[in-house]
C-alpha cells in the first residue's frame, strides 16, 4: 500500500525482497546481494508444476519406439509447413535480460540458431492448440480466485477511488494491464507488478476524480496527484538507465503517453508510446507466442497477457496517431499474436459507473460489462483504421485515384460487415436509444466506429481528393451526416447518464469529427440551417465541458471557432457565450457539478437539481432527426469545394516564449 511519509515521497508497506528471477533477481543484481529467494511459491503455482510433472511421467511410461517415429514424421511435417508460413522466422529467445527477439541480422543470432528454435516452435504449436479448452479453464479459474481475493483486500483511500476508476472507465476499452496478474503480483511483489505501474495507473486516474471535492482534499498530501506522476516518471527513468524493460514497463509507458496526451502535451506522448511500442518489438510481444516460442518456456498467463497487450498497444497505437496527424507505428502480419482472449471472465462481471452518484429511485441498474466482447470487437475496427489512415491520410505515400477509390470500397464494405456482425449486446441503435445508456466503453465502440466512417468518407466530398475530374458521391454526405447524427445521440446519452468528466479523449474525438461534418454543413449551406448549427452548437457545448478533463480538446474547439468567424464574427462565442437560438432572457445558468448524473434522456428521468448538456438550448428530437437527410445540388456544389478542418485535435501549436498561435502543417494529411 502507498503511503506518505514524512520527506513527501510515496512508498509501500511491503518491504521490498528477493523476487526470484532466475539466475539472479533485478534487486539482488542493484544491491550487490546474494540471491536468496524467501517467499514461498503460491498454491496454484505448485499445483501447475505437480500437474506438468504427472503429465510427463504419464507420457514418458506409454511412449514406444513407434511413438516416437510417427511423432517425429507428424514434427517433421508441421515444420515443413512452418516454414512455409515463416521463411526464416526463428520466434522468442531468452537471454540474461528476460524474452527477447533477434532477427536473423543481429549480432545475437547464427542462421542454425534460426533452424534450431523453429525445430523448437512446432511441438508447442501443436500441443497449446490442442489445450485450448484446458488454457481457457485455468485462466478463468485463476482469475475468478483473483477477483475474489481482491475482494477481501483493504485498500485505503484515496488509491481505492483512483484504482477502481481505472478498472471501470479506463481498462475494458484499452485493455492495457491483465487485472487478474497485476493484482496478485501486487501482494507477492512478483513479475506483473511494479510500484512504477501502480503509480502510473494513480496518476492517470486522478483527472478523473478531481471534481470530487472528498477525494481532492485526500490527494492534497500527495501534491493534488502529481507526486504519482513524478514518481511513475522516476522510476521508469531507472529502469531505462538499467535496461531491465518489463512488461510494467510497456504499461506504464502507455498510461503516461495517454494522460500526457489529454493533457494536450504531445510530444511526451509521441515520445512514450513510441518507446513502448518500441519495447514491443524488443521483448518479442509483437510474435505468437504461441506458435514461434522458440526455446523460451511461456505459462498460460504469460501468453494471454502478451497476446492482450500487443493488441492494447495496436489499438492505441492507430488512435494517438489519428489525435496527432502521424502514421501508424505498428502493424500486423501473419506472425502476430491472434485477436484471442481466452480468458472471458471479465465478460459478464456487472458493470456499475464508479464514482457516479443517482437521485434516489433513479439507480443505475447492474449491467453486464460485456468488456472481452467490446475490446475483441475494437481489434478488427482498429485494423479497418489503420488501411484508412494508411491510404487516405499519410502524406509520405503516394496513392493514386484507383487506391483511393479501391480504399474506401474496400473499407466500406469492411466496415459495413463489422457492424453487420456486431453483436445485439454491443450494438446501440441511435434510432431508438435504450433506456438506460450501455456502459461507457461500448458507447465508445459505437462512437468510434461512426467516426471512422467519418473519416474514410469525408474526403471525397471534396473535389481535391481525387486527381480526375469525377463529381464526388452525393451518398458520401449522406453516410458522413448519418454517422454524425449517430455519435451526438449517443453522446448526449452517455452525458445524460454519466456526466462529462467521464468522458474519454477517443469518445471527445467521435464528437469533434461529427462536428466537422456539421461544420460543413453550415459552410456550404446557402440559407441559414438551422439543425446544422444546433447540431454544431451541441457539440461544441459538449467539446468545452469535457476539455476540463482533456485540454487538449482546447485546440479543437479553436479550430472550429476561427472557420464560424470567417462566417460571422458574432459566431466565435458560442462556447463561451449565450446560445445562437435563444434570448439571452431565456437562458438559465447551469451548474458545474459532474459527479452527479444528468439522467433526463427523452424523460427518462427527472432531476431538477442538475442541468442538462446544452440547457440552454435543450436538444430536440429533430436535432437528432435522421429524416430528410437530403443535399440540394447548390448546397452539394458548395460543398464539394469546401476543406474539412484537420481530423487531428492539436493543430493548434502555441509557440512557447513567443505566445505565437501557428497552425500545424496538417491539412494535406487530413482532409
Amino acid at each position: 500500500m502507498l503511503r506518505h511519509s514524512t520527506n513527501g515521497r510515496t512508498r509501500l508497506f511491503n518491504v521490498v525482497k528477493c523476487g526470484g528471477e532466475h539466475p539472479v533477481c533485478n534487486r539482488c543484481t542493484i544491491r550487490r546481494e546474494a540471491c536468496n529467494y524467501k517467499l514461498g511459491p503460491t498454491l496454484s503455482y505448485t499445483q501447475r508444476l505437480e500437474r506438468r510433472i504427472a503429465e510427463l511421467e504419464s507420457q514418458l511410461s506409454i511412449r514406444s519406439p513407434s511413438d516416437v517415429s510417427t511423432s517425429s514424421k507428424t514434427g517433421a511435417d508441421s515444420s515443413s509447413a512452418l516454414r512455409e508460413i515463416s521463411g526464416n522466422f526463428g520466434g522468442l529467445g531468452v537471454d540474461e535480460r528476460g524474452v527477447t527477439f533477434q532477427g536473423s541480422t543481429s549480432f545475437f543470432q547464427l542462421p542454425r540458431e534460426i533452424l534450431n528454435s523453429l525445430a523448437e516452435t512446432v511441438p508447442r504449436t501443436v500441443r497449446q492448440t490442442e489445450d485450448g479448452l484446458g488454457l481457457r479453464e485455468r485462466l478463468v479459474t485463476n482469475a475468478w480466485k483473483q477477483r475474489m481475493l481482491e475482494s477481501l483486500a483493504e485498500t485505503p483511500e484515496p488509491f481505492n477511488t483512483l484504482i477502481q476508476n481505472h478498472w471501470v472507465w479506463i481498462n475494458p476499452l484499452f485493455n492495457f494491464i491483465y487485472r487478474p496478474a497485476f493484482t496478485r503480483d501486487m501482494e507477492v511483489l512478483g513479475p506483473y507488478y511494479s510500484h512504477m505501474l501502480l503509480n502510473a495507473m494513480l496518476s492517470h486516474s486522478v483527472r478523473w476524480c478531481k471534481a470530487d471535492p472528498d477525494l481532492y482534499a485526500l490527494l492534497e498530501p500527495y501534491d493534488g496527484g502529481s507526486l504519482f506522476g513524478r514518481q511513475a516518471r522516476t522510476l521508469l527513468h531507472d529502469e531505462i538507465v538499467n535496461g531491465q524493460a518489463k512488461i510494467p514497463t510497456i504499461q506504464t509507458l502507455l498510461l503516461l503517453s495517454a494522460q500526457e496526451n489529454s493533457q494536450g502535451s504531445r510530444t511526451q506522448a509521441w515520445l512514450y508510446s513510441g518507446m513502448a511500442f518500441r519495447l514491443v518489438e524488443e521483448m518479442g510481444i509483437n510474435i505468437d507466442s504461441q506458435r514461434y516460442a522458440g526455446l523460451v518456456q511461456l505459462s498460460d498467463e504469460d501468453v494471454e497477457i502478451r497476446r492482450r497487450l500487443f493488441w492494447s498497444c495496436y489499438f492505441y497505437d492507430k488512435m494517438i496517431s489519428l489525435y496527432l496527424g502521424r502514421s501508424p507505428s505498428m502493424q500486423h502480419s501473419h506472425v502476430s499474436p491472434p485477436q484471442i482472449m481466452l480468458d472471458d471472465s471479465s465478460e459478464n462481471e456487472l458493470w456499475s459507473p464508479y464514482g457516479v452518484t443517482y437521485p434516489k429511485g433513479a439507480e443505475y441498474p447492474p449491467t453486464p460489462a460485456r468488456s472481452i466482447s467490446c475490446f475483441m470487437h475494437m481489434c478488427p475496427l482498429s485494423v479497418i483504421l489503420n488501411q484508412i489512415l494508411v491510404h487516405l491520410y499519410n502524406p509520405f505515400r503516394p496513392n493514386t485515384d484507383a487506391d483511393i477509390e479501391g480504399c474506401v470500397e474496400r473499407e466500406g464494405h469492411a466496415l459495413s460487415a463489422w457492424w453487420d456482425d456486431l453483436p445485439v449486446f454491443l450494438r446501440i441503435d441511435p434510432k431508438n436509444l435504450p433506456y438506460y445508456c450501455p456502459p461507457s466503453h461500448i458507447v465508445t465502440l459505437n462512437c468510434l466506429y461512426h467516426a471512422f466512417r467519418i473519416l474514410l468518407y469525408r474526403p471525397m466530398l471534396s473535389r481535391g481528393a481525387l486527381t480526375t475530374s469525377r463529381r464526388p458521391d452525393p451518398e458520401h454526405f449522406i453516410e458522413c451526416v448519418s454517422s454524425a447524427t449517430s455519435i451526438i445521440a449517443i453522446f448526449d446519452l452517455f452525458c445524460r447518464s454519466f456526466g462529462y468528466n467521464r468522458c474519454v479523449l477517443s469518445l471527445a474525438y467521435s464528437v469533434y469529427t461529427a462536428a466537422s461534418i456539421f461544420l460543413l454543413q453550415v459552410q456550404a449551406a446557402t440559407t441559414r440551417d438551422d439543425q446544422a448549427f444546433r447540431r454544431l452548437e451541441f457539440c461544441m457545448r459538449g467539446l468545452d465541458r469535457v476539455k476540463e478533463a482533456n485540454p487538449i480538446i482546447a485546440d479543437a474547439l479553436s479550430l472550429i471557432t476561427q472557420e464560424l468567424s470567417k462566417i460571422d464574427s458574432s459566431l466565435a462565442s458560442i462556447t463561451a457565450g449565450q446560445s445562437i437560438f435563444l434570448h439571452e432572457s431565456q437562458q438559465e445558468e447551469h451548474t458545474d457539478d459532474e459527479e452527479h448524473a444528468i439522467i433526463q434522456h427523452s424523460q427518462v428521468f427527472d432531476h431538477p437539481d442538475e442541468t442538462s448538456l446544452l440547457q440552454e438550448h435543450e436538444p430536440t428530437r429533430e436535432d437528432f432527426s435522421f429524416d430528410d437527410i437530403q443535399i440540394t445540388p447548390q448546397m452539394f456544389e458548395a460543398f464539394s469545394s469546401l476543406e474539412p478542418i484537420s481530423a487531428t485535435v492539436g493543430a493548434l501549436e502555441k509557440e512557447m516564449g513567443y505566445g505565437v498561435v501557428t497552425t500545424r502543417a496538417t491539412s494535406n494529411f487530413f482532409t
